[in-house]
């Protein structure tokens, strides 16, 4: 299954009513992250794209959102292997999902 496919299925996502009121914040600081990582690849600055990716996969699945978590490890490792194609089509995949998200609060 190609990437967008996989992310695009994983779109539908399931988190605690608990954290409703943090989820806006928290999907608003990964759309500022995406822009991020397109200014730092453009200057070839991958410490940023990698440290972003990494934090990306770090926080998104204690929130249920397993795509993000998946997009950030692609991310960290197109970083640290130099891999500016495969960090663009991993921040286009991020932002592409970020517009189609479906929350369920349950």
């Amino acid at each position: 299954m190609r990437l967008r496919s996989k992310i695009m299925a994983m779109r539908i996502v399931r988190v605690d009513p608990e954290l409703k009121d943090l989820i806006p914040g928290f999907l608003n600081n990964r759309r500022q992250d995406a822009l991020t990582i397109r200014a730092a690849l453009a200057q070839e600055d991958m410490e940023t794209v990698q440290i972003l990716g990494h934090s990306i996969r770090g926080c998104a699945g204690g929130y249920g959102f397993n795509a993000l978590s998946e997009l950030g490890g692609i991310l960290e490792r197109g970083a640290q292997n130099r891999d500016s194609e495969a960090i663009t089509n991993a921040v286009d995949e991020l932002q592409a999902y970020l517009e189609q998200i479906e929350i369920i609060y349950d």
